[in-house]
């Protein structure tokens, strides 16, 4: 049983999970960049709308789970998670969001309708899921479900149609995420230093990165199709 970090200070001050910590701000670091290098699109259709706020909201979930769910949070009450787990939950309600927008050229417009209104109805579902309970499960099960469901599914279907690089791209992201989360379900860890959540967060990051090149990928192809 590998122990857990210990805390640090840094200028007198507690810093808990130093390591957990850092590599959630990186994930969050390449999220913000993603967000930043999109935003200097011209494009503002709702596709790129969708795609560039997602980085912006997993930006900041992960940015609030490292500082306030990780580093500090000796400081706060367990509630204080929350904000992130929600915001994470927003970010992927924006993915599936985008790839459902992606699909609409391929699938029947009641289709693309039905599954938009179920993107609503898991989000809201999900979130009250998390209040009621404050257990992190469910923001598991909502991430794996728009992952799968509707990320890679969607991406496999357009890929299927258009040999499209972006949806390429964000099934190799979605399997990366998969991996990142056999090792947080399973506690794999290879040492105090760099336990299981480091390892998580790190391929997170990759993922977050290889969803950033199919966004890039994908605003270049709805591009050339107008």
């Amino acid at each position: 049983m590998i122990p857990p970090q210990p805390s640090i200070e840094i200028l007198g001050i507690q810093l808990n999970e130093p390591v957990t910590t850092l590599t959630d701000l990186v994930v969050s670091a390449v999220c913000f960049y993603a967000f930043f290098k999109l935003s200097k699109l011209s494009d503002k259709t709702s596709l790129h709308q969708y795609l560039k706020y997602y980085f912006l909201s997993m930006g900041m979930a992960t940015a609030i789970g490292g500082l306030i769910g990780h580093g500090f949070f000796y400081l706060f009450s367990f509630y204080w998670k929350l904000p992130g787990w929600w915001t994470s939950m927003v970010a992927i309600n924006l993915i599936e969001r985008a790839v459902i927008e992606y699909a609409r050229n391929y699938i029947k417009p009641k289709t693309a309708r039905f599954f938009a209104i179920l993107n609503i109805v898991e989000l809201i579902t999900f979130m009250v899921l998390t209040f009621s309970t404050l257990n992190f499960l469910f923001v598991e099960i909502h991430t794996t479900y728009g992952l799968l469901l509707f990320v890679a599914s969607f991406s496999t279907y357009i890929y299927i149609k258009t040999k499209s690089k972006g949806s390429k791209f964000f099934l190799i992201a979605v399997l990366l995420a998969a991996i990142s989360a056999l090792f947080f379900m399973n506690e794999w860890s290879l040492h105090m230093w760099f336990n299981y959540l480091d390892i998580s967060h790190t391929l997170m990051a990759i993922s977050a990165f290889l969803f950033y090149k199919g966004a890039r990928e994908i605003m270049t192809e709805t591009k050339k199709e107008l």
